[in-house]
């Protein structure tokens, strides 16, 4: 009798209504995030708190520099000097603005790789740490593994557009937990602006790309990308009573979508932290999601083929002009003019009969 009682029942409708009404707005939440995928995670156990698609492989832009940097600090002397080659001087936008034969510190590169996401500078940190940009990705694929970002693969060490380069929103923090380890990255991805300075008294002004770092208190920093395939992408940590999350977005559709969203998720890891709440996770796939990721390889191939053709067109273009070179050269030539009358007289012969 007591189980059915009016007192029971009634708590029974309040605890259903208030579990509806969380239901409703952690939905009402997911459906504000308009990037294609986001992970907020618990820096000080690597727990996910929230995220959305967070297996989901999308191109990591300048974000590939937070693993760049990663590979310099622990493999270079960071006071040490690197000389900018003509391929670092070259590499396309954005850059920092370095001549081939610039020198500068270690720890300079990574102050232009960090704050003003400068391409040169990734590059040049590379040639530095491991003589060549092929032998440095070697090092940032096996560092993936090692920490677990399984689900990542690195091309070049700037994040320019690249077959096959990829990662995923949980990667990419797990990625920011690992770099959070070391003082000198925590330090340069926290700073507002710098000046760094070449040996022959070259002065270049950096500005950080993460504009939380004026907006929000709690942010410790983070670092930014861009490209038309990626979109926009950033990975940043924020510290509240002395608990640290770390938000990993990537795709998002505009600059201020990036920013809105990454204070939004801030807010939602704390809230989750200090409420001791369970993980919220979604799948959300869009088509066009799937259609880079699981087709990425198709349009690959595709676009190998076009090359292909194009180079087998060319090549018979060459053969034909070779050939008629050949053609006009033996036609001056004596064993033509010989076999001309050779074949003249024999039919002058046969009319005779």
């Amino acid at each position: 009798m007591r189980k059915n009682s009016p007192r029971n029942k009634f708590r029974f409708i309040v605890l259903l209504a208030f579990s509806i009404f969380l239901l409703l707005s952690t939905n009402s939440f997911a459906d504000n995030i308009l990037s294609s995928s986001v992970v907020v995670l618990d820096a000080s156990t690597g727990k996910m708190l929230y995220a959305k698609n967070p297996s989901l492989r999308r191109p990591p832009a300048s974000t590939t520099k937070l693993m760049t940097s990663i590979i310099a600090v622990e493999n270079a002397n960071l006071s040490g000097q690197a000389t900018i080659s003509r391929n670092a001087s070259h590499v396309q936008p954005h850059k920092a603005g370095f001549k081939e034969g610039d020198q500068v510190t270690v720890v300079q590169l990574l102050y232009a790789a960090l704050l003003g996401s400068a391409n040169d500078a990734a590059v040049a940190l590379s040639e530095t740490v491991a003589g060549s940009e092929e032998n440095f990705v070697a090092l940032m694929n096996n560092k993936a593994i090692d920490i677990g970002a399984e689900d990542t693969r690195f091309v070049n060490s700037n994040g320019l557009p690249g077959d096959f380069q990829y990662t995923t929103a949980y990667d990419l923090a797990n990625i920011m937990r690992y770099a959070l380890k070391y003082k000198t990255l925590r330090d340069i991805i926290g700073t507002r602006v710098t000046d760094i300075t070449t040996e022959n008294g070259k002065s270049i002004f950096l500005k950080n790309t993460n504009r939380l770092l004026w907006s929000e208190e709690d942010i410790l920093g983070g670092k930014t990308g861009y490209t038309r395939k990626a979109m926009h992408c950033f990975v940043c940590a924020a510290e509240r009573n002395n608990r640290t999350v770390i938000v990993a977005i990537l795709g998002s559709p505009s600059r201020n979508n990036l920013w809105k969203e990454s204070g939004m998720l801030i807010s939602k890891g704390f809230e989750l932290l200090e409420n001791n709440e369970e993980p919220v996770i979604y799948t959300s796939y869009t088509d066009s999601d799937l259609y880079a990721d699981v087709n990425e390889k198709k349009i690959i191939v595709k676009n190998k083929a076009k090359r292909h053709t194009k180079i087998l067109a060319k090549k018979k273009s060459g053969h034909r002009m070779l050939a008629e070179k050949r053609r006009k050269t033996y036609l001056k030539s004596k064993q033509y003019k010989k076999n001309y009358n050779l074949v003249a007289k024999r039919r002058s012969e046969k009319a005779k009969g």
